[in-house]
């Protein structure tokens, strides 16, 4: 497998500006805006965000459970908690994975 580079919020803005001919200030905003919306919508309405094609960010409740210490190997309480998950849209899964 090739290595791959990870693509940043400032690429993202780069792309922007790029794209529609925009200001690093106005990029930035865009990408900002759109990224605290997604934020925003799942920490108060504890509901999903769905993005037709694309793919949907739910929230997900973790049991506490049992784990290990992996320097010591000692075993310990892991609490409950609340994870974000993302799930592939139909579409952005047939361009990357069933090519």
């Amino acid at each position: 497998m090739e290595s791959m580079e990870t693509l940043t919020k400032a690429d993202l803005s780069r792309h922007l500006m790029k794209q529609l001919e925009l200001g690093k200030k106005d990029a930035d905003l865009l990408v900002n805006t759109f990224l605290e919306s997604i934020i925003e919508s799942l920490r108060t309405t504890g509901e999903g965000v769905e993005l037709r094609g694309f793919g949907s960010f739910r929230l997900r409740d973790r049991r506490a459970r049992q784990g290990r210490n992996p320097r010591s190997g000692e075993s310990i309480q892991v609490p409950p908690k609340r994870v974000v998950y993302f799930k592939l849209g139909k579409e952005l899964r047939s361009k990357l994975i069933d090519d």
